[in-house]
């Protein structure tokens, strides 16, 4: 069954995308990527996600799967190497609360951060800092969520690691520093130190570029 031929669709700019790619990366499965053009959706990527209609959506032979939670434990339970989740079912019910609790918490928030203006901008920043506190206590003062090496939580989360700098850069304000994350601070910088990681982030300055244009479309909006 691994050995059948697997294909990729994404998007450069999309963080649940790259969270494929580092799966495959650090279990080492050839595949070949597709770079998908969202304003103009490719017959075979409505085919594959007739539902959602959207990025990623890997393709292993002719079955295809979609959203990157599943797509990531798919892969695990696929290739055997490298495992991303533990054995133990205690330890993998913890790992999918803290990969969950990144998903519903830090990243809403991170979201209204760049989203707001004035006031509701400075409660959603002390959104994001609540919940990247209690997201902190899940490393445990381990290197990775995972342990020694990269898991499941780390590469559901670990596109914070790269997109928080820069949101930071183009908002002009802190919203994770070494004092009060020593430990968080600590992981973006192990994570994004990473081989398998650091050889397909997306370009910094196209990625800040963009990011800065999203940005203004909302202070636009909001005057």
């Amino acid at each position: 069954m691994a050995g059948k031929t697997v294909k990729l669709f994404g998007m450069w700019l999309s963080p649940y995308a790259l969270r494929v790619r580092w799966a495959l990366h650090l279990k080492g499965i050839e595949y070949e990527y597709v770079e998908e053009d969202l304003a103009n959706k490719s017959p075979l990527l409505l085919q594959y996600n007739p539902v959602h209609k959207k990025v990623p959506v890997l393709v292993h032979g002719e079955k295809s799967i979609a959203e990157s939670p599943v797509i990531i434990e798919y892969i695990d339970e696929t290739w055997k190497n490298n495992p991303l989740l533990p054995e133990d079912p205690y330890d993998r019910a913890m790992t999918r609360f803290w990969a969950k609790y990144a998903e519903e918490k830090c990243l809403p928030a991170l979201f209204s951060v760049f989203s707001t203006v004035g006031e509701d901008q400075e409660k959603a920043i002390k959104e994001v800092q609540e919940s990247m506190k209690v997201f902190e206590r899940g490393l445990h003062g381990k290197r990775f969520f995972g342990g020694e090496s990269i898991g499941f939580v780390d590469i559901i989360a670990g596109w914070f690691a790269y997109w928080v700098p820069l949101n930071e850069e183009v908002l002009g304000k802190t919203l994770v520093d070494e004092r009060d994350f020593p430990e968080l601070k600590r992981w973006f910088q192990d994570f994004l130190d990473t081989d398998s990681v650091k050889a397909i982030l997306p370009p910094r300055d196209k990625l800040l570029a963009h990011l800065q244009g999203y940005r203004e479309k909302f202070t636009s909006s909001s005057v």
